[in-house]
């Protein structure tokens, strides 16, 4: 689902900043107040009005999901106080100042989404997040977001007392089963949750609130508790609804008797997942409108497929009728994935009364739904500092469920990291492993970051993502796939040196783990007899010296033994270190895996300390 987004920009100063934002809101519309200026040169998306303010509020709060107002805080809270109505329907608002130097979460933080837009918007606009609610300040995800990623849906509950509980420090039971309990890897360390699988002994308990996380309801007891805890639910999607009906059998009918089926078992309707009947049904108007009512997916099979499904009742009656000795139980268990994954939870029902007849069945998955679709990030992070690193990429970091990355890296964008995201780190060696991880979880509907460092596509973890998908035979859709650019460490010592790119340059790894030594000395042979500007990427290591040994063996036949040299280590970071030599005084031992090795051609020149290859140009400068 797209959300609907206004920016609100009375001034030529703030549409500017308006129009930065649409890099990373490119569906945003910018609106403005009408002057004496003309706009031709924004974006499409621009719209104008007359008047004040508070007569284009009132379309802007009801057609649009999140609001942007840059203006000052003030003047944000007195236009939109009016409207103010209840924190689960108003839009989330962000104030951004003229400057750009801070992104406040006005209201609507939470469910509206302010919060999560105000990171994005200052990470665009490498600014401030200004964030106040209490979960962000304590580093715990927020009570009213902790399913969203997942997909589950929100149940009953005193949202406002445990919210209170949870700010307050307190101990928060926890009562997790079913749903994937990934979540729990986002929390810090003294983290307020007791973990459970059951509320037995609530009334022993430490807690002061709990959080119910399961398909089926609280048991009664326990909603009922007299000593009035507050208690929240969260259900995940992992109920599967087989159903087979009579033709013409009224939506009202098929509602009422689900509803029925999941009180008597002490199931949530929230927990449903989808519907699923034979494929003879697929033009059925009430099957169809009860998929519309409870907003879920609706599938059908052959009855062929049917047929070949192990069910714990099967009819002869229903075999002779349709093809198949059963629809609902076979469908729903079908819906809800293979035998390893489903079982039967309840087994069909039939009602039946004026308005119709039909067979109802549960399945339940173990691993829940999830209707949001998939995103892997791939994100070149820089050379290691936090002001080399995009907007863009910045941007993409903080809308992540997940990141993922080799330790050194994400602990050098922790500051960019928020409570809400998992964190995962892996070995230098695992790429392939990281790679696969990523896929996998943004296949279960999460956003997924993964970190290289420089540019992901470059020696980065981009290639691993895209050939681990190509492999699985992916559909291009799900998960979607967007490639952030990043600065590489190719172009950051080029930057600390001087102008060494200036005409043709080329980078080899000397890694020999994934491509045989024989290639790689090719390589370097070819790129030195061609006089090209060389970077070296992985050089050496403590168990891989001799490739570099070599490689340099091969440069020392081509070119001078004054050639301008550049050995960089951990450039733009706290230990960094540049050595200027030459092609002949190049110390191996200054090498490692950290290091950079920039080797210039037969132009390339140095001059104080900086290095410069001629453009090519006719003529020289003599110095």
């Amino acid at each position: 689902m797209t959300l609907s987004i206004a920016i609100i920009a009375p001034t030529p100063n703030s549409v500017r900043l308006a129009s930065r934002l649409q890099t990373v809101l490119p569906a945003a519309q910018i609106w403005t107040k009408i002057t004496d200026r003309s706009y031709e040169e924004f974006p499409e998306n621009f719209y104008t009005y007359r008047g004040s303010l508070s007569s284009l509020l009132p379309q802007l709060w009801q057609t649009c999901d999140r609001l942007i107002f840059i203006l000052a805080v003030g003047a944000v809270v007195r236009a939109i106080a009016p409207f103010l109505n209840h924190k689960e329907e108003d839009p989330g608002v962000v104030a951004v100042d003229e400057s750009g130097q801070f992104a406040v979460s006005v209201s609507g933080g939470h469910i509206g989404g302010a919060d999560a837009l105000a990171r994005q918007i200052a990470a665009a606009l490498e600014g401030t997040p200004v964030i106040t609610s209490a979960s962000e300040g304590y580093q715990l995800p927020a009570v009213d977001l902790l399913g969203n990623a997942y997909g589950w849906q929100r149940g009953s509950g005193d949202w406002l007392g445990v919210s209170s509980a949870i700010a307050r420090r307190n101990p928060v039971l926890v009562v997790q089963q079913a749903g994937w309990d990934f979540w729990r890897g986002s929390l810090p360390p003294n983290h307020p949750f007791q973990f459970a699988t059951e509320m037995d002994n609530m009334d022993d308990a430490e807690a002061t609130a709990a959080i119910w996380i399961g398909d089926r309801l609280p048991p009664e007891a326990i909603r009922e508790s007299p000593t009035n805890m507050p208690l929240v639910c969260w259900h995940p999607r992992t109920l599967w609804v087989g159903v087979g009906c009579e033709r013409g059998t009224e939506v009202d009918l098929l509602e009422a008797s689900l509803r029925q089926l999941l009180a008597e078992n002490g199931l949530a309707v929230e927990a449903v997942a989808g519907l699923a009947s034979i494929d003879i049904k697929a033009d059925e108007p009430g099957l169809l409108e009860l998929a519309n009512r409870l907003n879920v997916p609706l599938q059908f099979y052959p009855r062929e497929t049917l047929a070949k499904v192990d069910v714990p009742h099967p009819s002869a009656a229903v075999e002779q009728a349709v093809g198949t000795p059963s629809v609902s139980e076979a469908a729903a268990l079908m819906a809800a994935g293979s035998s390893e994954l489903a079982e039967i939870a309840i087994g069909k029902r039939v009602y039946r009364d004026a308005r119709g007849a039909c067979t109802l069945s549960i399945a339940r998955s173990t691993v829940e739904y999830n209707p949001n679709i998939g995103q892997l990030y791939l994100i070149g992070s820089g050379p290691g500092s936090l002001d080399q690193i995009t907007p863009a990429a910045k941007s993409a970091i903080a809308q992540a469920d997940v990141v993922i990355g080799y330790k050194l890296y994400l602990d050098l964008i922790e500051p960019l990291l928020h409570p809400l995201q998992c964190r995962e780190d892996s070995q230098i060696t695992q790429e392939v492993e990281r790679a696969e991880r990523a896929i996998f979880l943004a296949k279960r509907g999460l956003t997924v970051a993964v970190i290289s460092s420089g540019d992901c596509g470059i020696y980065g973890m981009a290639g691993l993502v895209m050939e681990a998908l190509a492999s699985q035979d992916w559909d291009g859709e799900n998960p979607q796939v967007q490639v952030f650019p990043g600065i590489t460490a190719l172009q950051g010592v080029a930057a600390k040196v001087g102008a060494p790119l200036m005409h043709d340059f080329c980078a080899i790894s000397l890694s020999n783990l994934l491509t045989p030594t024989d290639v790689i000395e090719r390589r370097v042979e070819a790129a030195a007899m061609a006089d090209f500007v060389v970077a070296l990427y992985n050089p050496r290591s403590k168990n891989r010296t001799e490739v570099l040994t070599k490689a340099l063996q091969i440069f020392r036949r081509y070119r001078s033994p004054k050639t301008p040299v550049a050995i960089a280590r951990s450039i733009y970071r706290q230990d960094e270190c540049i050595y200027l030599t030459t092609l002949d005084d190049i110390e191996e031992g200054q090498v490692d895996m950290l290091t950079v090795i920039l080797i210039g051609n037969e132009s390339t020149f140095r001059y104080r300390d900086r290095f410069i290859t001629p453009r090519g140009y006719t003529g020289k400068y003599d110095f």
